[in-house]
């Protein structure tokens, strides 16, 4: 297991799956800037690695984020406050486009920013006990980290007002009913599902999946047309593989293909 940056979130890899932690244990894993920084890192290098077909978003110890660290959110409105109001976004950002699917294993907690963390990932497995949800219009703010954006493309606009406006926890199941998380199962395990999850991903062709994702994510920020077109040109780009010839030739010969991101 590598520690990355300051050591408040660690990367690792097992056969081609990629597993990053939130390492703040002592502290519920809530998010400092430190640790929203070495996240980040931690992203852009999984996603930069060669071999890796999936990441899972894990949090270390018995919960999975707390969600910010409140000393930091209540000192960065002083004037001499010189916390990087930029961090958070570049983490979403760096999650979001990450070439790999994304899997989330939301166990015990992740309200408010810890709720929004796993809003740019691609899959999310929660925890039957976990408290989850957007919880700052209680704060005296609203959330901002992308949630208004990001939710109504998840789970539509009159759910989203729901959940954002009256600052109140979901109900795993009513989260899973409504399409916002994939799977629900014990706390105890989620990392686990997360990780087999992942694992189950890694068996299809990497570039396939790479190309998909990069589809997918463009659907609704394009007009149809714009993403018939790149959705064809993602589709030409795989034509000339080895992996596009083996796959064909594995379901013709009743085999197992063995793709290599080639």
């Amino acid at each position: 297991m590598e520690s990355i940056g300051t050591g408040l979130a660690t990367l690792d890899t097992d056969g081609h799956r990629a597993d990053i932690r939130l390492a703040r244990p002592e502290k519920r894993n809530a998010m400092n800037e430190a640790l929203m920084g070495d996240l980040t890192s931690a992203f852009k290098q999984a996603s930069a690695r060669e071999g890796v077909r999936a990441i899972t978003l894990l949090g270390e110890g018995p919960v999975f984020c707390a969600g910010m660290d409140l000393h930091m959110m209540r000192d960065r409105v002083e004037e001499d406050s010189n916390i990087n109001r930029e961090v958070f976004p570049e983490l979403l950002d760096a999650i979001e486009t990450a070439r790999q699917p994304v899997v989330a294993g939301i166990k015990r907690a992740a309200p408010a920013g810890a709720f929004e963390l796993t809003l740019p990932c691609d899959f999310r497995i929660l925890g039957s006990g976990a408290t989850y949800g957007v919880i700052e219009v209680k704060l005296g703010t609203f959330p901002h980290g992308g949630a208004t954006q990001r939710l109504p493309r998840l789970v539509g606009l009159s759910k989203a007002k729901e959940l954002v406006l009256t600052g109140e926890f979901i109900d795993p199941e009513e989260a899973l009913e409504c399409g916002l998380v994939h799977e629900v199962c014990d706390d105890e395990s989620v990392d686990e599902r997360a990780k087999a999850f992942a694992d189950d991903l890694c068996e299809n062709a990497p570039l396939g999946l790479r190309n998909a994702k990069e589809a997918l994510n463009a659907a609704l920020e394009t007009p149809l047309q714009q993403g018939l077109e790149l959705e064809r040109a993602l589709g030409r780009e795989l034509d000339d593989t080895r992996d596009y010839r083996e796959g064909f030739e594995a379901r013709i010969e009743e085999r197992e293909p063995e793709f290599r991101g080639e």
